[in-house]
């Protein structure tokens, strides 16, 4: 499936932001732009990054595969990714990712059976003032977070499936 026209449209504008001749300098914009559109990024979505950025193809999949956020198989309609490192750690990421996994009844790098929620461990967030951390679509980020705050996320983000799928 070839880019759409909208990802091509943002990928051009990305471009721009760079010298001629210097496209592949978007790889990471084209990567996430491709991404938000499909979920995650295929064998085919990277090789069609490729040839639009006129890069080789190896060259895109080391890019994605290096950074965490990118995803190389399917994933939920939300990635929940907790922090794990020391000071999220030291703080409660331990008791918050069992919660999850309880609660989810999935393991680390699993997704629900019906597809809403996958869920990653992760590395620093920047935020260890505020441990432990769950980021949301690597967007929504929730600061310590405690099992009541993660029933709440859980319910928050059930009822916006249930709306986008009910306007979408």
């Amino acid at each position: 499936m070839p880019l759409s026209t909208t990802a091509s449209q943002k990928i051009d504008k990305a471009i721009a932001k760079y010298p001629a001749g210097r496209q592949q300098s978007a790889v990471m914009a084209a990567l996430t732009i491709v991404q938000e559109e499909r979920g995650w990024l295929s064998p085919e979505a990277l090789r069609e990054v490729a040839d639009y950025l006129e890069m080789s193809p190896v060259a895109v999949y080391e890019v994605a595969s290096f950074y965490s956020m990118y995803h190389l198989k399917p994933v939920g309609r939300y990635v929940l990714t907790l922090c794990t490192n020391l000071p999220c750690a030291l703080q409660g990421a331990g008791e918050a990712g069992r919660y999850l996994q309880e609660t989810l009844k999935i393991g680390w790098n699993e997704t629900t059976q019906d597809n809403m929620f996958t869920l990653l461990q992760g590395e620093c967030m920047g935020a260890c003032q505020e441990a432990p951390v769950l980021l949301a679509n690597h967007q929504r980020m929730c600061c310590k977070i405690t099992p009541p705050q993660i029933d709440t996320l859980l319910a928050q983000l059930r009822v916006e499936a249930a709306q986008e799928e009910r306007h979408g």
